[in-house]
């Protein structure tokens, strides 16, 4: 990991676009790519690959300082492959099992600093992209060029109607958007990590903005912030 490897953080609530508009950009910079949502989801799948118990702290702590991950949008830049050792696991990661391996792995605090440490190895040359809830605030606090993507809970909801639609999953908007709602509540109201916007961000509402529209203005800010990131180091 390099202190001049560049890396922009893209910080936001669920629905916000923030993973599409992150493969984007890696995608168009040639950049890696962190997509930290699924790091314990890809912990997990791992522990039961090796057989370890979701109580098993030791044994999990050094899966997770190892994890042989990475996010891979050379091939398809509409989706993330997740390659686990090797294997591609972006479906299986999915699985009821995994998510409640997850939840239980994702309560060990010695396990979490271990995440924290294998994603801040993501940072790598010629850059990084890091979409999450906390890339800006925790993991990249050092980042040159931050960004904070939001959209009405509305249309959040909507966006999740027409996925859930597309895979032949009935759901309603009103119950969408309570329960957007209450994990925007939620998130931002943690005691670990609360999602907000990384002091010196860019905001961005993509409400009523196109998926392209937001890569520009990402790209313009990006550009300025790490031009005067280089000038500084230069300096």
């Amino acid at each position: 990991m390099s202190k001049n490897t560049p890396v922009i953080t893209i910080d936001g609530p669920s629905g916000s676009g923030k993973g599409t508009v992150s493969r984007i950009l890696a995608d168009k910079l040639g950049w890696h790519l962190l997509d930290s949502g699924a790091i314990y989801r890809v912990l997990a799948l791992a522990a039961i690959h090796h057989g370890f118990a979701a109580d098993d702290e030791e044994s999990l702590v050094a899966l997770a300082g190892a994890l042989d991950v990475k996010f891979d949008v050379e091939e398809d830049p509409e989706l993330t492959h997740i390659i686990l050792e090797g294997e591609d696991v972006t479906m299986t990661i999915r699985t009821q099992d995994v998510a409640n391996m997850a939840s239980k792995v994702a309560a060990l605090p010695r396990v979490r600093e271990a995440l924290l440490r294998r994603q801040r190895a993501f940072k790598e040359l010629p850059g990084l992209v890091a979409d999450g809830r906390d890339m800006g605030t925790v993991v990249f606090t050092d980042a040159a060029a931050k960004v904070f993507l939001t959209a009405s809970p509305e249309e959040r909801a909507r966006r999740r109607f027409e996925q859930l639609r597309e895979k032949g999953i009935d759901a309603k908007i009103d119950q969408l958007i309570t329960e957007i709602r209450e994990r925007d509540e939620r998130d931002t109201n943690r005691s670990v990590a609360p999602l907000r916007a990384a002091e010196g961000s860019l905001f961005i509402d993509s409400t009523n903005l196109s998926i392209s529209e937001v890569v520009d203005q990402i790209l313009e800010f990006a550009h300025g912030k790490l031009s005067k990131s280089e000038t500084s180091s230069v300096e």
